[in-house]
């Protein structure tokens, strides 16, 4: 059997996420042991599985808003692949309803398999694009890491999200290149409110970027 490296849990994951802490390490577990394998991440990622994926995403999960006490948020992941960032918020968020949007049936076999062993009841998996989901104007927020540029992810995206709503992405540190290659996009789909922030500073060795609009 071959030997898998991987990272072990940084002391600052528990206080992210909370009393959730035993589904994200049982996530992280299976993810270890099955990802390479799977085509779900690759052969490198599990020595950095908490650092630069499970932490890099549950940071965003602060930022989704609050659920109401009769509706809960309604927010979906575009691209989710492997579970990052949907599977992660929808652990540390279990009062949020999340959809996880994903084109190829091998890693929505994946995610369905996660939201049945992790006892996930917030969580739907969708086969097939964003352009494709059937129910526009659905969602409060629509999130997406590491996809496509936002040039080309806002026009896939913006649709879906209900007026009013959000986007909220996990970028990189080109981030602001990305925004201002974006500006007729931005523009045509009526984007305001737009935002680069660092999330995680102080509480993180390595912070991650959001890129953040309200749909209007």
């Amino acid at each position: 059997m071959k030997h898998i490296d991987v990272e072990t849990e940084p002391a600052y994951a528990e206080a992210l996420f909370g009393v959730e802490i035993e589904r994200a390490r049982r996530f992280a577990d299976n993810l270890a042991r099955e990802g390479e394998e799977r085509g779900l991440i690759g052969p490198d990622e599990p020595a950095r599985l908490w650092t630069r994926h499970l932490v890099n995403c549950v940071l965003l999960a602060p930022e989704l808003g609050e659920s109401g006490t009769e509706h809960p948020l309604r927010v979906a992941d575009i691209g989710s692949g492997a579970g990052l960032p949907g599977l992660v918020l929808a652990i540390a968020r279990p009062d949020i309803d999340f959809t996880l949007i994903e084109p190829l049936e091998r890693r929505t076999r994946w995610l369905s398999e996660q939201v049945e062993d992790l006892e996930l009841d917030n969580v739907v998996v969708f086969t097939g694009r964003a352009e494709d989901f059937p129910q526009k104007r659905t969602f409060d927020v629509v999130t997406a890491r590491a996809v496509k540029a936002l040039k080309t992810l806002i026009p896939m995206i913006a649709p879906l999200v209900d007026h009013g709503g959000s986007i909220k992405l996990l970028k990189g540190a080109r981030i602001d290149e990305e925004i201002e290659a974006a500006t007729a996009q931005i523009t045509r789909f009526a984007l305001t409110d737009i935002s680069a922030q660092v999330l995680g500073e102080g509480l993180v060795p390595e912070p991650t970027r959001m890129f953040s609009a309200t749909v209007n």
